[in-house]
């Protein structure tokens, strides 16, 4: 077929159906451009609350989301230059947007069944192999015929080459413009207000209904309309809610933040937070009122070491600051076992402090702002006795609260006998683990640097100040406690307080490869864990390991 002829068969499709209108062919282009990107925030946060949503996870979901899109450019255009028929794109588009109502509905059990594969049968990179290949199974085929759109639409619309460029650059921007509405809907509409499911479902419809309206106006496709809108009915009734634990039955409460997945397990001793369906305990509130058993009791030693025992001399009240607030456990522990202090909280997500008030019975005494921690230092000018440091969530360490800049700031918002305590969520042993780095980052900092392990658990906490006489005179403070039963602990904990000698390993704004390492720790502690398991695989096989499960 010569170029001429081409050009007189594209004119005569132009003549015959919808796609005389180039409003519905630049339609096209807007809803599938937005359709990629609202895919991709979907991916995210589909991912997250099974392998957080740090930047490696980020990097796998661009990556795979590329390749899908350049494979779909090279062969949308030569099928389109191979079969110049319209009706067979907009067959590809009805296709994916099956598959992505679809996604709500199937995509946890193909991560579920991905995870419990690779657990028993890989050592390294656990997490990452599990997200590259959910990715590739649940997003690459949907988002490859997509990206058949771009070069099928520019063969149907171009029929003069005299504004071939005018054409090619309207669909561009098109698809620019709706993959910018495709990227902000989804994290400040959708998300936050109907959840990751419903949104896969909504620009799923879209696509359904774009897709449907060319065989509606130009008639066939009946069967293949039907088809689709039964299944896509069924996936919305029954993928339409994003309960990604769904082997939880009993949960007071499960959804979703702009920043976060959220779970509140009601026990009869315990309220629980978490931000992760497979492991993690961000909160805890204890029905008791007594100590929780986790790191939250070990961390008050941060305000005994700081003199908060004492009586307050002057107006001025000590005060405790806690950035990664969460739930307010320590906030509530501080403001119980010591009265005179004014105690306030940084929370980036607004939905765990709406949570903190309804389900952990945080005090009204304590104030909260919705806040970046870091950017909170920078606007703030108040120094503290104690600053709590607990926005690290489980593998999701944010860079920028790691590094000598960070702690720096921190310093400068401590009072001369001020405190810093850090918790450190994934002790794994000594060595160049993430810990020691953000314990040397510390130790460049602050001239007195000591930790503790928590008993049962992979936390350790950190205290820093510029005095080391603090953490010599704990002892006499601990006796200072009137709670004997939080007197008792510390005498304990602090026992086991020991120096930390500095090795060099600094994290700078610079460079920190906190997901790196954070990785690379994770690994070792689930593969710690799963020892047993992986032992009766490789004896048993999975017939013998279903049966010890």
């Amino acid at each position: 077929m010569t170029l001429l002829t081409q050009y007189s068969y594209n004119k005569n499709i132009m003549e015959k159906n919808i796609l005389k209108s180039k409003l519905y062919l630049y339609l096209t282009e807007f809803i599938s451009g937005m359709a990629v990107m609202a895919v991709e925030q979907g991916a995210s946060r589909l991912l997250a609350p099974y392998f957080s949503s740090s930047q490696i996870v980020w990097t796998i979901i661009i990556g795979t989301i590329m390749i899908a899109m350049a494979l779909g450019n090279i062969f949308g255009g030569r099928w389109a230059d191979k079969d110049p028929d319209p009706a067979k794109l907009f067959r590809r588009i009805m296709l994916a947007a099956i598959w992505i109502a679809a996604i709500p509905l199937l995509g946890k059990y193909i991560i579920i069944g991905i995870t419990g594969i690779l657990i028993v049968t890989i050592s390294t990179n656990l997490l990452i192999w599990a997200a590259f290949l959910a990715c590739m199974i649940i997003f690459v085929f949907p988002l490859f015929l997509l990206g058949t759109v771009t070069p099928s639409l520019i063969r149907y619309t171009v029929s003069d080459l005299d504004e071939s460029g005018s054409i090619a650059g309207g669909l561009g921007a098109c698809n620019t413009v709706g993959s910018i509405l495709g990227t902000f809907l989804p994290t400040f509409v959708t998300i936050p207000t109907a959840g990751t499911a419903a949104t896969f479902l909504i620009f799923a419809g879209l696509l359904l209904v774009l897709s449907a309206l060319y065989f509606i106006v130009n008639g066939g496709g009946r069967k293949t309309i039907a088809v689709s809108m039964i299944v896509f009915l069924i996936c919305a009734a029954f993928g339409h809610s994003s309960d990604f634990a769904f082997w939880e039955k009993d949960l007071a409460f499960e959804g979703e933040s702009i920043y976060n997945y959220l779970q509140v397990r009601d026990t009869p001793d315990a309220t629980i937070l978490s931000t992760n369906v497979m492991f993690g305990v961000q909160s805890i509130r204890k029905k008791n009122e007594n100590l929780t058993g986790m790191y939250y009791d070990y961390a008050l030693m941060a305000p005994v070491m700081a003199g908060l025992t004492e009586s307050s001399t002057g107006d001025e009240k000590p005060s405790v600051l806690i950035l990664g607030m969460g739930t307010g456990t320590f906030a509530a522990q501080c403001a119980r076992y010591f009265p005179e202090a004014e105690v306030s909280g940084v929370e980036i997500d607004e939905k765990i402090t709406d949570l903190a008030h309804k389900y952990f019975e945080l005090p009204e005494s304590v104030s909260v702002e919705t806040y970046d921690g870091r950017a909170y230092l920078n606007a703030d000018s108040k120094k503290y006795d104690v600053i709590m440091v607990d926005a690290y969530q489980d593998i999701t360490i944010p860079f920028q609260m790691s590094s000598v800049e960070f702690f720096s700031m921190v310093r400068d918002h401590l009072k001369e006998n001020g405190v810093m305590v850090v918790n450190l969520n994934m002790y794994d042993g000594d060595g160049e683990t993430i810990t020691s780095y953000l314990s040397d980052t510390i130790a460049s900092v602050f001239a007195d640097v000591s930790v503790v392990d928590v008993s049962g658990s992979t936390n350790r906490e950190l205290f820093a100040s510029n005095n080391a006489e603090l953490r010599k005179g704990m002892a006499a403070a601990v006796e200072k406690v009137p709670d004997k039963e939080l007197k008792a602990m510390l005498e304990m904990s602090s026992e086991e307080l020991k120096e930390w000698h500095s090795t060099g390993n600094i994290f700078t704004d610079d460079r920190a490869p906190v997901e790196l390492m954070g990785i690379k720790t994770i690994d070792g502690l689930i593969n710690s864990e799963i020892q047993y398991y992986k032992d009766v695989f490789r004896k048993k096989g999975f017939s013998g390991l279903l049966n010890e499960i």
